[in-house]
């Protein structure tokens, strides 16, 4: 039953949001300045308040490298694999790098657990913000044939928020800046606003997921065949973590976290970091579908492992 509790609200506002766009409800442009909002503003608040009050492991760091050499590492292959005379061949290979964690994984974790376990999605996350503001322009500058201004990239990577909300949130934590605060008689003050802050992310983005997904049936043998090169890829991940790091694989609200979290859909800055490299409309299709797949690949994942795992 506690299954059913966490399951059906998760679907009913997808749904809202499926309907929302069916019937024309809700414009584009308006599921978009939610997303904006949510992505840009409330998300990046939680990342700080997650990383600050959590109990950061010794393991963050060594995750963190993991799992970007990790992705480096699909990216390349993917690039081998996919070669350069394919429809999408230009494109394709991004589309493997990280996973949403933000606006899918982290909703759907919470959702699970208590929100004192975001941290160990939000581990990941820090690997994806690194792939996705540090080496994605870059890889996209080369492949334009640009000459990149390193002042300007890393000026983009620092200011951007999730970047923003990471150093803060770490340093905060790590000076002790964080437990001052709390001690304080401004701690309730401090916690009753961030509860207004972070209880309606969760809501609004499954709503505006709802809103998006969708699937095109002559799409559908080109992404499933880039589909199989990442979801090998996502094992190859979850794999690892089970060899590197046995002991955190032992905890079962950790396990459930990697399992869920290299299940989801490509992260969503990518389509944003390779918009310079999209020139048909027919492109931007395949994109937009290779995510949705990649929702329902989640919410099957999700599924599954709430049955599992949550009794």
């Amino acid at each position: 039953m506690k299954a059913v509790e966490v399951l059906f609200p998760v679907f009913f506002m997808m749904f809202l949001g499926f309907l929302s766009r069916k019937y024309s409800w809700i414009k584009p442009e308006q599921n978009e300045g939610a997303k904006k909002i949510v992505f840009n503003i409330l998300f990046p608040l939680l990342v700080y308040h997650v990383l600050a009050e959590s109990k950061i492991s010794e393991s963050f760091v060594p995750q963190i490298i993991y799992v970007d050499a990790l992705w480096i590492i699909i990216y390349i292959a993917g690039k081998l694999i996919v070669g350069k005379g394919g429809k999408y061949a230009r494109i394709s290979p991004f589309l493997l790098l990280t996973c949403e964690g933000g606006n899918v994984a982290l909703p759907l974790y919470l959702s699970m657990v208590a929100k004192s376990n975001a941290v160990n999605i939000l581990t990941f996350d820090v690997a994806g913000i690194l792939i996705n503001f540090g080496l994605l322009p870059i890889l996209v500058t080369r492949e334009l044939s640009e000459k990149a201004d390193i002042r300007v990239l890393l000026k983009r990577i620092i200011l951007s928020p999730f970047m923003l909300a990471v150093i803060f949130g770490i340093v905060s934590n790590m000076t002790g800046v964080q437990g001052h605060l709390m001690n304080s008689e401004l701690g309730s003050v401090y916690t009753s606003t961030i509860e207004m802050v972070i209880t309606p992310i969760t809501g609004i983005i499954l709503f505006t997921l709802g809103y998006e997904l969708k699937m095109e049936k002559s799409l559908l043998l080109p992404l499933l065949k880039l589909g199989i090169i990442r979801i090998c890829g996502c094992v190859v991940i979850i794999i690892g973590f089970f060899i590197f790091f046995p002991t955190y694989m032992a905890d079962n609200i950790f396990k459930a976290g990697v399992l869920l979290y290299f299940m989801c859909p490509t992260g969503f800055p990518v389509p944003l970091q390779i918009k310079p490299l999209v020139k048909s409309e027919d492109e931007e299709n395949f994109i937009s579908a290779f995510i949705s797949l990649f929702m329902i690949t989640a919410l099957v994942a999700y599924s599954v492992i709430t049955l599992i795992y949550i009794k």
